[in-house]
């Protein structure tokens, strides 16, 4: 006890130390390096899922919508595969990567193509770059008093890269969450023959054929030029969390959504908690002027993030499951000691409601944004340090189905709680809400997104604690309920089958063949996301960072005894079981 004690201390400074750590830190890498002939393109965490690196004969930097399409003109004509990317690159797929040997593909990135915003005040819209950062874009429309509506909870995304992969907020109010459903024009730049140019410029709106594919398209149809966003008046939001018992979570999870305009929950299994966020917006002139700063996406002090990846892998290596359940416990008491980042009159969280402006506090990512080049403080995930390594899947559930997965999960995380505890170090399960859309590749009902981050090893085949419990829960989300998986994030089994879950998938193959005939934006490595073809072949050692589902033993680790065996709840499950550990 007194070792895990001091363990949950030393987190608990480190945390308060980050939260007063002050702003001067090291902004992230580009995704791109480029040395002699060739260019290596990465994703901000350093690493694939397959952990290839993915290399191109070029990466071209276009400043104008112009220089955008010419660069494709030119990849066009070389018979070239494109792949675009942006300045920041968060995908867990390797959707940005063309795939094909380096010679014969190209990287076009919009992060110089970021300079124009337009706010049509009058008429509630503005229009925008690809490459323009999504903190750029809602800092400008809050200038011109207005707002947007939706976002995802990070705000270090392009607008083009948002778009293509479906990110989300939480609303099944109004238009719902998810942004592209606020989308109302949208410019491409399509490949043509060469008595145009080979390349030309489409811009569509909602009554256009090909809209609703274009919406979200992961890069499969052309490369974005420019965006058109419907606004609404300025206004603020009031933000209270309230924690509960998780005993009626099945049952309370669907009048909070329906009660609250931006809700969301934030379930931490192993302590049987529950966090409600009753989140709505409220008058401009409601006193307040908080925002939200979240404790994950703040500068953290090198030594923090070192400190407590250490501390995790230390814990891993020893099967130390009461240790993580201390982490745990100390993070999820320390985050509802500073209101998990939301700050009053934009200092310190004195308690709730936490009022402020909506450009303020639908999202956040404090850590990108530094001008000092030093190696104190930076995202703490920043593969230029040995920080924080890990995993984030997402399964969006249609919303009747939701219920008996948590009945599910709970079943599970009963037959050993302290097999949760490696969650809650870092969020638990977030859920959050998503509206109908008709994007081919949207949520064609409303539904339920649970995002959830786990440790990741540096070798690719050591195994974590607790493994099989965490590969039980993706199956079951992802076969047994059939939840659909976010296209930028989770493992390569995710995808398993996914056409077969969206009944617009087959229009959304039309629009990609009439738009890109030749295949030139899409490559084997997108479509193992596309079309679910990631698992096809199985090797030794593949279903240890989710490659592939274990049907043998030497699918896992049998050298330190990771072997495939059932579900404990999900008895279709494959999962790789530590065989020195009792299944009840």
């Amino acid at each position: 006890m007194g070792l895990r004690l001091v363990q949950g201390l030393l987190l608990l400074f480190l945390l308060c130390f980050s939260e007063f750590a002050g702003t001067h830190g090291r902004p992230p890498r580009p995704p791109v390096k480029c040395d002699g002939s060739r260019c290596t393109v990465s994703n901000a965490y350093g690493v694939w899922g397959d952990r290839k690196d993915c290399l191109v004969s070029a990466v071209l930097y276009p400043e104008t919508e112009e220089e955008l399409r010419l660069a494709v003109a030119q990849a066009k004509q070389k018979k070239q595969k494109v792949k675009v990317v942006s300045g920041f690159s968060h995908t867990i797929p390797k959707l940005i990567c063309p795939g094909s040997p380096p010679e014969t593909s190209v990287v076009i990135s919009t992060a110089k193509y970021n300079k124009n915003i337009s706010v049509d005040v009058k008429n509630l819209r503005v229009t925008a770059d690809s490459g323009v950062g999504l903190r750029d874009l809602i800092d400008r429309v809050e200038e011109a008093g207005l707002s947007l509506v939706p976002s995802p909870y990070w705000e270090g995304v392009s607008l083009g890269g948002l778009i293509s992969t479906g990110s989300h907020g939480s609303s099944w109010w109004g238009k719902g969450g998810s942004v592209h459903d606020h989308l109302v024009g949208i410019s491409l730049v399509v490949v043509a023959g060469a008595s145009e140019g080979y390349a030309k410029i489409i811009r569509l709106e909602s009554n256009d054929p090909l809209f609703n594919a274009a919406r979200v398209s992961l890069g499969h149809l052309a490369v974005i030029s420019k965006v058109t966003f419907s606004l609404e008046p300025g206004f603020k939001r009031s933000i209270t969390n309230i924690f509960k018992n998780d005993a009626e979570l099945e049952n309370e999870f669907l009048d909070h959504a329906q009660r609250h305009e931006f809700a969301d929950i934030t379930w931490y299994p192993s302590q049987k908690t529950a966090v409600f966020r009753n989140d709505d917006r409220v008058p401009l002139n409601t006193s307040g002027d908080g925002i939200n700063d979240f404790l994950g996406f703040q500068l953290t002090p090198t030594i923090a993030s070192i400190g407590i990846r250490a501390s995790e892998k230390s814990m891993e290596s020893r099967k130390d499951f009461k240790g993580k359940c201390t982490l745990a416990a100390t993070e999820t008491g320390y985050k509802k000691l500073v209101g998990n980042g939301l700050k009053n009159n934009k200092v310190l969280f004195t308690g709730y409601p936490v009022v402020g402006r909506q450009g303020k506090m639908q999202t956040s990512g404090s850590c990108l944004h530094s001008s000092e080049i030093n190696l104190l403080s930076m995202c703490a995930w920043d593969p230029r340090i040995k920080g924080l390594f890990f995993y984030e899947s997402t399964a969006i559930f249609p919303a009747p189905k939701f219920r008996d997965f948590i009945v599910d999960v709970k079943k599970l995380r009963d037959l050993q709680p302290e097999n949760f505890c490696g969650l809650d170090i870092y969020n638990g399960f977030l859920i959050r809400f998503i509206k109908a859309s008709g994007a081919y590749l949207g949520q064609s009902e409303d539904s339920v997104a649970v995002d959830f981050n786990y440790y990741r090893a540096e070798d690719a085949l050591t195994p974590r604690l607790a493994q099989d419990v965490w590969e039980e829960v993706e199956q079951m989300a992802f076969f047994k309920y059939r939840a659909k998986p976010h296209w930028a994030k989770n493992r390569i089994v995710a995808f398993i089958g996914v056409e077969e879950k969206y009944p617009n998938f087959g229009k959304f193959l039309e629009a990609r063949k009439q738009l890109d005939p030749q295949g030139m934006f899409s490559s084997e490595i997108s479509d193992e996301v596309l079309l679910g073809l990631g698992f096809r072949t199985k090797s030794d050692g593949c279903a240890m960072e989710g490659q592939c589902i274990c049907s043998e033993d030497r699918h896992c680790n049998p050298d330190k005894g990771y072997l495939c065996r059932p579900g404990l709840v999900y008895k279709e499950a494959r999962v790789c079981r530590d065989s020195s550990v009792s299944t009840f």
